[in-house]
């Protein structure tokens, strides 16, 4: 592995046997349980909590005091949970980030803060950040309509504040509901640190007023995280690889990563250790509806250009607001080893491999964007042709040790 400030070089070593992966923890369940840990008075009794910077950013500011200023970099998560739990805190902060982050919407989040009673301004661009938030002085209504096919984070943000409202929360959603498992998340940590919230319906969502009540918490492993050795086993030759801890009993949506592969070429054996991945006949075609799992859209994207798959893909609309344009870098980025990503229309994409991966005589070098997604999904890519990777340490955002694993596997 040779490693400048801005680029990494990628070979493939031909290592063979059995490759041993500790996933990170979850940085999404983390997010959660930090927020209503703090929520509940901040015991911080929190097991296998990620190093990942998004978890130590949101864990940093939750305990930065009287601080007038969070800058949560390029969180997505931590600015929209933030924004929320400031809105019922006392005192009043501004938060901003970094360049792309005042460039990532926020304005449904502060509308349906400002109906509950908070006093949110904009400081620059209206509907982004950076704001400035002072607590609510009464609660002003109990009921609040949102629409479903924004992202979760706004919903499950105001998910959380809802037990410490007086009068509690009812949330009714609007239109197609894009990533319910989220929400679901969301529900299932509440409910750990007794919160009484339910659906109620099929749209509705019911938070009764209530504290929480502190209670220890182990964060599982993180299945967006495994998509990426998902490809590793797709694209290595002679590899078994084992990931500590995985299991299928899992509150996190992309565990359908498994399912999705089971289709195209790998197959999932669940252990008392973790989880076994194996090759199996792949088919030619597949559909996948995204709408439950988009942060493993760009890792399959990969998979299918590399192994000729063509793949009829919906669900992606959140990808336009992520830390990049995340369908404009995958046709980019794709674009450079023969694949197509063509839109059809606002719900529906079409993944054209190439007829022949490209026997390049230089490395292919990869640009990330700034996104840690990027640079993990077409890392394995290593396996077949020598690449680089742009701006390796995006990883950091929730995978700081990726790149040392690459090695584990033969890459470097």
């Amino acid at each position: 592995m040779q490693e400048s400030e801005k680029i990494l070089q990628l070979r493939n070593n031909h290592k063979r046997g059995v490759i041993n992966i500790e996933l990170p923890a979850s940085k999404s369940i983390a997010n959660r349980a930090l927020m209503i840990d703090a929520l509940a008075g901040g015991t911080g009794d929190i097991g296998n909590l990620s190093s990942a910077r998004d978890t130590q950013t949101m864990r940093r500011l939750l305990h930065s005091g009287s601080s007038l200023v969070w800058d949560v970099l390029d969180a997505g998560t931590t600015m929209r949970f933030l924004t929320a739990y400031c809105a019922v805190m006392p005192g009043e902060r501004t938060m901003t980030g970094t360049a792309r982050m005042k460039e990532r919407p926020i304005g449904v989040l502060v509308e349906a803060l400002r109906l509950l009673g908070a006093e949110i301004k904009y400081l620059e661009n209206a509907g982004y950040p950076p704001i400035h938030i002072k607590k609510y002085n009464e609660q002003q209504v109990a009921e609040i309509n949102v629409r479903g096919d924004i992202s979760s984070q706004y919903i499950s943000a105001l998910m959380m504040i809802g037990p410490v409202l007086p009068q509690g929360l009812e949330l009714n959603l609007q239109g197609i509901i894009n990533s319910r498992p989220y929400i679901d998340m969301t529900i299932e940590v509440m409910k750990h640190y007794g919160a009484d919230v339910k659906w109620t319906g099929e749209r509705t969502i019911q938070i009764r007023p209530g504290n929480y009540q502190p209670t220890p918490y182990e964060v599982e492993p993180d299945w967006s995280a495994a998509s990426y050795w998902y490809s590793m086993a797709s694209f290595a030759a002679d590899q078994e690889i084992h990931i500590k801890g995985l299991k299928w009993e899992s509150i996190q949506g992309d565990r359908k990563m498994s399912e999705i592969m089971k289709e195209m070429g790998i197959e999932t054996r669940f252990t008392s250790e973790g989880a076994v991945l194996k090759k199996v006949a792949a088919r030619d075609k597949v559909e996948i509806d995204f709408s439950d799992c988009p942060d493993i859209a760009q890792t399959v994207a990969a998979i299918a250009c590399v192994q000729g798959i063509h793949c009829s893909m919906t669900g992606l609309e959140s990808l336009r607001i992520k830390e990049t344009d995340r369908i404009y870098a995958l046709q980019q980025e794709l674009g450079k080893i023969g694949g197509k990503l063509n839109e059809i229309d606002y719900h529906h994409w079409e993944l054209i491999p190439p007829e022949q991966l490209p026997e390049p005589k230089e490395p292919v070098q990869f640009e990330t964007y700034h996104d840690h997604r990027m640079a993990m999904s077409f890392a394995p890519l290593a396996h077949l042709m020598p690449i680089e990777i742009k701006d390796p340490s995006v990883v950091n955002k929730s995978y700081p040790h990726f790149w040392s694993d690459l090695e584990k596997a033969g890459l470097y």
